[in-house]
């Protein structure tokens, strides 16, 4: 495994090009969970593109949607301050900040609430 994958870099993280490179540099764990949050947002976003903003795979259409990514200790999703809001009492049992959700990797990912806050992601800022 490469020491600078971006779970374990923060500070001086890698400038990946592709999603596809962002997810060849992760260690076998947060792979195989990014990859079912990857799958289950492209499934509920199919008309938006994947690219890299802000140094995480995103899922775009006209506007950046929502990111998500592997860290340290938890997955990582990134749907902003209003869809934090709107789904507070979902989002209880993680620790949330103002735009972002944790996700512990011990805990199981909670995919159908991770698809309906894409969902309403694309009805807020894709159209």
């Amino acid at each position: 495994m490469n020491s600078e994958t971006p779970e374990n870099n923060r500070q001086n993280p890698i400038k990946f090009q592709t999603v596809d490179e962002y997810f060849s540099s992760l260690s076998p764990e947060a792979r195989m969970k990014l990859t079912k949050v990857r799958k289950t947002l492209r499934d509920a976003l199919p008309d938006s593109q994947e690219r890299i903003s802000w140094g995480m795979p995103t899922f775009w259409k006209k506007h950046n949607l929502i990111h998500y990514a592997a860290m340290k200790k938890h997955i990582g999703i990134y749907p902003g301050s209003e869809a934090i809001e709107t789904f507070s009492a979902e989002l209880k049992p993680f620790e949330v900040s103002k735009g972002a959700i944790r996700i512990p990797y011990s805990m199981e990912l909670p995919l159908d609430l991770i698809a309906r806050i894409g969902k309403w992601c694309m009805q807020q800022y894709g159209n």
